[in-house]
């Protein structure tokens, strides 16, 4: 896959998380029957895999060319600066989960003080063990972390070594990115495990919008600055109601 094919690939792969978040979006929460339970639970699926897949392509894409990776050139320049190790830094995701449950916590203070239960986020309870993830998904992060530190001080030897040598640095830094992205989608998965499937739909739906948010005002910034390029068009941007307000 060359680089202007998995950016073709990624623009696909936008478009179709931003018809899975509208599906999410609009499937009935909380789930009063048991079909509608059921709906819920195979559109997380879907969802998941929707992720998987884009990690198995981005790790064939590092086999091929992983400065290429790194360089990002589907990505808004405001993504690119937000990049842990050629894309977004696990532990981004307890940021999520705590500032949406705070939210719709504040939201419904009124019913939780009645003794009623939401079912959402804001009922995030301590059971649900999302801080010792947490605390495990950062310790995995610094060690990833070090792994790439290690492999930049070595980077000198780049230059005028011999050739099997730079393959093996390659290869080496391949195999971060791959432990990187690896950390990321298992970090996703298990905070899903860990949540009632209501929760799990308000939490994928907050990570996408984060999503769609940065990549909308990058783009637009990279725009007015000159350096929109064709790598990244053909995406489209939605706002709340689900209603095309931008076309990239």
């Amino acid at each position: 896959m060359s680089s202007s094919s998995f950016s073709s690939f990624y623009s696909t792969w936008f478009e179709q998380l931003n018809q899975l978040v509208q599906q999410l979006s609009a499937a009935a929460r909380p789930p009063t029957t048991y079909d509608q339970h059921q709906d819920l639970e195979k559109l997380v699926a879907k969802t998941l895999t929707h992720y998987t897949e884009y990690y198995k392509v981005k790790s064939a894409e590092a086999q091929r060319d992983v400065f290429n990776v790194f360089a990002a050139p589907w990505a808004s320049s405001l993504e690119r600066s937000l990049h842990w190790i050629a894309g977004w830094r696990p532990t981004t995701v307890f940021h999520l989960v705590y500032t949406e449950s705070s939210t719709l916590f504040e939201s419904h203070i009124v019913d939780i003080l009645r003794g009623l239960r939401t079912g959402d986020l804001g009922d995030l309870s301590p059971s649900q063990r999302v801080s010792e993830l947490q605390c495990e998904t950062v310790k995995e992060e610094n060690a990833i972390t070090d792994e790439l530190s290690e492999w930049q001080d070595g980077a000198s030897e780049l230059v005028g070594d011999c050739s099997a040598s730079v393959d093996e640095k390659i290869r080496l830094l391949v195999s971060i990115v791959q432990k990187a992205d690896d950390l990321r989608l298992r970090t996703v998965r298990r905070v899903v495990d860990l949540l009632t499937t209501q929760q799990a739909v308000e939490f994928l739906i907050a990570a996408a919008e984060l999503q769609f948010g940065v990549r909308k005002w990058g783009l637009d910034q990279d725009r007015r600055r000159g350096r929109f390029g064709s790598a990244i068009s053909g995406i489209n941007i939605y706002d709340d109601d689900s209603t095309v307000v931008m076309t990239y």
